[in-house]
């Protein structure tokens, strides 16, 4: 019997232990420049790596090859149009859509196996996807879809190809919702499908796989494939339903002048306006410190642009579902021909730390007007924030069955107290059990240092995990590799 939810030596969640950062596949540490979700997905959030990790096994016991695949940015189109929409109001604020949405990451298998039903040529790795997001022929399952039949565009093959290409290179469509109207921002072709990864063998290391999914984005041969795809599905959708979904309405009526359909919209409004419009963080997005960024504002034209830009910020949950503003302004921007221009923007820690989702994204977002043009102009950017990693130093040289010292330095990096503060270390071959130290409270942006002794008794490459937990924050992670020699 395998149990998903408990350790039956223990009994505490597995989503509470240290090791699942060893055991996931799909973990980087938090300096390796990745987005920050390998951590959420282990404990929960998404529930994704518990049940791809348990289908690793499985496969992997019936000698099948197995590996776990992360994809951030992934799409979830429940309408199988390969088009995400994203709904705005006039204050830049994005609105809640119970219909297309792009999660922060999502993770599933590929197994290596042939395919007597497909061509030769889309035998080799194949997507399953143990926490399906919809059903298929009314189950709720998910593949084998071919990797190369998804890079290819063939999603008119088995098994549920056109929902994995969706995930990995569907179109975003921006609209802005205002007087029962709705109308067409811009479309952004590459936001969805991005560092899909897996582990590297006998290593830590990320391997980027993206290119096995999609040719590289903004390329001929992409734009193509995508154009492929959408004809393919008419010609499915022609001959009646190619997969059973069961999507909830829509958010709101559509309108007679912006139809939902699998053609390519027109060119940006940017493009006809000729402002750009980007964000800049001013520095990391350090938990626990201000927020600060600047709007860059570029006329791109000759004549003098005059500016209204309504900006917004919102928490996120990793499945995209925005949650209410907590943070509004409004600038008024005066552009001379070909001027670039900054504002100044800071939301304070004591601000949005209320506000936060456990999934700890920001959404900030810019809705630009001119005032001798109709069109809109569209910027938003997502922002994760990151807690200071725990420090593991190993004093002296690892033996089998050697006393050994391990030092774990960490932190509070609030300006606040936080209480039920607790450390866990452990490590395969390095502790018999979980070390588990309760803290209690723990001062703002205090360091603390705690030294355990332990007694290796396997030799060989080992790891150390540490978590630290508290009622403020959870999941603080960290890990040292550590070799284990035998006795001299």
């Amino acid at each position: 019997m395998m149990t998903m939810g408990c350790s039956m030596e223990t009994g505490v969640r597995i989503t509470q232990t240290a090791s699942t950062l060893q055991s996931g596949l799909a973990a980087w540490p938090s300096n390796s420049g990745m987005p920050q979700a390998a951590s959420q997905c282990a404990t929960g959030s998404a529930g994704s790596l518990q049940p791809s990790c348990a289908q690793v096994g499985m496969m992997r016991c019936l000698g099948i090859p197995t590996r776990v695949i992360t994809n951030f940015d992934s799409g979830h189109d429940t309408d199988g149009n390969l088009i995400i929409d994203e709904y705005y109001d006039n204050t830049g604020r994005i609105l809640e859509n119970k219909k297309d949405t792009v999660w922060n990451y999502h993770v599933w298998n590929e197994c290596w196996m042939v395919r007597k039903d497909l061509p030769p040529e889309y035998g080799g790795w194949q997507v399953l996807d143990a926490t399906p997001q919809e059903t298929s022929n009314g189950l709720y399952c998910c593949g084998p879809a071919s990797v190369r039949a998804i890079k290819e565009g063939e999603v008119d093959l088995n098994y549920d190809t056109a929902f994995v290409f969706s995930m990995v290179n569907a179109d975003c469509v921006s609209w802005l919702v205002h007087g029962g109207k709705e109308q067409r921002l811009h479309r952004n072709t590459n936001s969805v499908g991005n560092f899909i990864s897996t582990k590297s063998i006998q290593s830590d290391e990320r391997d980027d796989i993206t290119e096995n999914y999609k040719y590289k984005e903004g390329s001929p041969e992409e734009r193509q494939v995508f154009l492929k795809a959408l004809q393919k599905l008419k010609t499915r959708r022609s001959q009646g339903p190619y997969r059973a979904y069961s999507p909830p309405s829509r958010p709101m009526p559509l309108s007679q002048d912006s139809p939902r359909s699998l053609h390519t919209p027109s060119l940006r409004p940017s493009d006809v306006i000729h402002v750009s419009l980007k964000f800049q963080l001013l520095d990391p997005p350090n938990m626990g410190q201000d927020i600060r960024f600047v709007l860059l504002a570029l006329n791109m034209s000759l004549q003098f642009k005059d500016l209204k830009v309504n900006l917004s910020a919102q928490s996120l949950l990793h499945d995209g579902s925005p949650l209410p503003p907590f943070w509004q302004d409004t600038a008024f921007i005066t552009l001379s021909p070909e001027e670039a221009k900054t504002h100044p923007c800071q939301i304070p820690y004591s601000q949005y730390s209320q506000y936060l989702s456990t999934d700890k994204l920001i959404r900030i977002s810019a809705l630009g007007e001119e005032k001798s043009s109709p069109e809109k102009i569209l910027v938003d950017k997502i922002i994760t924030l990151t807690y200071p990693t725990i420090m593991i130093n190993v004093l002296g040289a690892a033996i089998v069955n050697q006393p050994l010292s391990i030092q774990v330095i960490f932190s509070n990096p609030l300006s606040e107290p936080v209480e039920d503060c607790v450390l866990t270390v452990e490590g395969s071959g390095l502790f018999k059990k979980q070390q588990r130290v309760l803290i209690g409270v723990f001062k703002p942006q205090h360091r603390a240092s705690i030294t355990l002794k332990t007694v290796p008794f396997k030799s060989g490459q080992r790891q150390i995990q540490a978590n630290l937990r508290s009622n403020k924050f959870k999941d603080i992670k960290g890990y040292r590799n550590v070799y284990v020699d035998l006795m001299l």
